[in-house]
């Protein structure tokens, strides 16, 4: 069964994961029998992710007002906000993270209101923030909770981890053992030598290249560059990459993820909440989640690479894809743990997403990137968006959310219908999940749209209501009161949507969504744009056959106050 471990974080070597050859999915040996959990899963209630936000990860200490509890606060706002529901509708909270006295959980969650609910603080090392994840997802399967916020963040120090105490047993020492019994301990930070390492036992056993780690990288760092929320977002070429700073072989700096700061979150609901609530247009559902944990091939077999966790996520993987009745082919993008390059690789093969040893051909082949098999790490991964340890789990399943959606933007993957999450922490957990949308049926027709909301002009002016209403959305719900849905038509046809929520909570706007609202507004793009800057006189437009209004007509008279919105904006 997994272990969650609600105990202070130790020792540096926390970074992340991956391959242990004895594994049951297609292609390993089957030498790892999988465990029967002993639950009744026909009684398991079904979970959705129906709101999403996360914070710019950021290099430690470069924003003054970026303390865990201002972080949290913004990714929790965003993803509450995206979900349309208040802080008061939130029954429980789950929040994980690393470094930090033992009810940080508490602080940052008081900085969305004080409505005594249970908060469940998490550590799990790097996989932290997927446990709390997990743990949100538990609370409503066992029909504990209804609507369960799931929190990570974290506030890191610059340079690599250090140990944190010295007085008491390290957790990773089994794990360090086996580096002194193959390669030798070095100079080097370690957990850039546990996975330095399993990529050197890689090399010997299958022949791989340092090339195809640093391919890797050069894919991560490329896919960055679309990523407003990435700490980095710079493209480099294959030389610069290889020639950068050697850490330890094979890795080079631009093959490591950086320390950050940063936060993200999640807002988990059962399906009786989703349907009340009107969610279904947005609804991700989990489909699958597992947890494992460290296996004793991981200590006994002397194999760095079984060391950093390929087993636990292997055994993880084949359990996730059995109980959601999937396989690897009906993946279509993955957000895994790349805390270095040499763990992307091992990481293909953990997961099964190739057989083992075969990680550099999927590379080679391009099948690890946008026109291939699986768009994998479309975020740029650890290594360039950053890894804030409790908030990478939450990243990850953010922006899976947004790519099953059709709101990746520039990084948006085509024709997403599954997707897949891997997170780990040495010492050692793995979560392994699978995603889907949850009510196909209802978004599909509304998520083609989704992506292309940057070629419709008027796009700027929902940006100024957003900005309005993450400001002082209480004031504008309770001056609005209404829910606003605009359909607008670009001038090759295209229909956007975009629906103004100013009746419940702080208010949201959301673009390529189920067309519902208390009154309908239908214009053109160009219409719609000089209207909301004061340059198309309402009564005109409307007499003119420019404006059509379907619904609450009372409401459409308060298009003013988005009207002066705008035009008092620099737009």
């Amino acid at each position: 069964m997994p272990v969650f471990m609600f105990s202070i974080y130790f020792s540096s070597e926390e970074f992340a994961l991956n391959e242990s050859e004895n594994s049951s999915h297609p292609g390993h040996r089957a030498s790892v029998k999988m465990a029967s959990t002993g639950v009744n899963t026909s009684t398991r209630r079904r979970v959705y992710v129906v709101g999403v936000g996360m914070t710019k990860f950021e290099k430690p200490g470069r924003r003054d007002d970026f303390d865990y509890p201002q972080m949290a606060k913004e990714a929790a706002t965003k993803a509450m906000q995206d979900a349309g529901v208040s802080f008061e509708q939130i029954e429980q909270a789950c929040v994980g993270y690393v470094y930090g006295d033992s009810t940080c959980g508490q602080r940052a969650v008081y900085e969305l209101g004080l409505t005594g609910i249970p908060v469940f603080n998490v550590n799990n090392a790097c996989a932290s923030g997927s446990t709390a994840l997990m743990t949100a997802k538990q609370f409503i399967q066992g029909g504990l909770a209804n609507c369960v916020l799931a929190l990570g963040f974290e506030k890191m120090s610059r340079g690599s981890l250090k140990q944190t105490y010295h007085d008491r047993t390290n957790p990773m020492e089994k794990h360090v053992m086996v580096v002194a019994n193959t390669f030798g301990v070095e100079k080097a930070p370690m957990a850039a030598q546990m996975f330095g390492n399993a990529g050197r036992e890689h090399m010997e056993k299958y022949g791989t290249q340092p090339i195809h780690f640093a391919k890797i990288a050069l894919k991560n760092h490329k896919h960055s560059t679309n990523n407003p929320y990435s700490q980095f977002q710079d493209e480099y070429t294959l030389e610069q990459i290889m020639n950068s700073p050697k850490i330890h072989d094979p890795l080079t700096k631009l093959q490591c993820c950086p320390t950050s700061d940063g936060s993200g979150a999640a807002i988990l609901a059962s399906e009786d909440f989703v349907r009340s609530h009107g969610l279904e247009n947005q609804a991700i559902e989990i489909v699958a989640m597992e947890m494992a944990t460290d296996l004793p091939s991981a200590f006994n077999d002397n194999s760095c690479i079984k060391a950093v966790g390929y087993d636990m996520t292997a055994k993880a993987a084949d359990r996730a894809f059995k109980n959601a009745g999937l396989s690897r082919d009906d993946v279509n993008v993955v957000e895994l743990h790349d805390c270095f390059s040499c763990n992307e690789l091992i990481t293909y093969e953990a997961l099964g997403l190739c057989p083992p040893g075969k990680g550099p051909e999927l590379i080679d082949s391009g099948n690890n990137t946008y026109g291939g098999k699986y768009v994998i790490n479309p975020s740029g991964g650890l290594i360039s968006k950053g890894h804030p340890l409790g908030a990478t789990g939450l990243a990850q399943c953010a922006e899976l959310c947004w790519q099953l959606r059709g709101m990746a933007d520039k990084r948006q993957v085509s024709n997403v219908k599954v997707a897949l999450q891997h997170n780990i922490g040495l010492g050692g957990a793995v979560v392994v999940a699978l995603y889907k949308k949850g009510f196909q049926s209802r978004i599909q027709a509304f998520a083609t749209s989704a992506s292309t909301e940057d070629k419709f002009q008027s796009a700027a002016i929902f940006k100024e209501i957003k900005s309005n209403l993450d400001k002082d959305g209480a004031s504008w719900v309770k001056k609005m009161k209404g829910v606003f849905c605009f359909k607008v038509k670009s001038n090759d046809g295209t229909e956007g949507v975009w629906v103004v929520d100013a009746k419940n909570g702080s208010g949201s706007v959301k673009f390529g969504v189920e067309p519902k609202g208390d009154v309908t507004i239908i214009m053109k793009d160009d219409d719609m744009l000089n209207l909301m800057l004061g340059k198309l006189n309402p009564q005109q437009a409307f007499f003119q056959g420019k404006l059509k209004i379907q619904g609450n007509m009372g409401l459409a008279m308060k298009l003013r106050e988005f009207q002066s919105a705008a035009g008092k904006s620099k737009l």
